[in-house]
């Protein structure tokens, strides 16, 4: 069981999945950190300085202790950071179309396998052959 399972971790598909994933990881991070750095401050600025990811719909308040800690959380839809997460996936969307478009386009064209005889041909050959006897 050991030997096929070592057998099954160095096929190449599985090498190349594990190095998918680790890309896939790696380019969320910079897609998070454009969203979050660049993009989302731009809208901010446009929409009057709007920080999205505070803006929430608080549905119960925090209750707080003499001591200043918090007894009860505070309960809030937080739809500042839904349309951060939207706009994060649109973006991540609109990345891998430009890296599968520049892939497809660097991609060598499949040539098509030279034409044969038609069927028709192969039976006038018969026929020619057959009617030579």
């Amino acid at each position: 069981m050991l030997k096929e399972f070592k057998n099954f971790i160095m096929t190449g598909n599985v090498i190349e999945f594990a190095v998918a994933v680790i890309m896939a990881g790696a380019v969320g991070l910079v897609v998070n950190g454009f969203v979050n750095d660049i993009v989302m401050p731009i809208v901010g600025y446009f929409t009057g300085g709007v920080d999205f990811s505070n803006l929430k719909i608080v549905l119960s308040e925090a209750v707080v202790a003499s001591e200043g800690v918090p007894e009860k959380p505070e309960v809030a839809i937080r739809w500042g950071a839904w349309v951060n997460t939207v706009v994060n996936l649109l973006l991540v969307g609109f990345v891998m179309f430009l890296i599968i478009r520049s892939y497809n386009k660097m991609k060598k064209p499949v040539e098509a396998a030279p034409a044969g005889p038609s069927d028709n041909d192969l039976l006038k050959e018969i026929r020619d052959l057959l009617s030579k006897k």
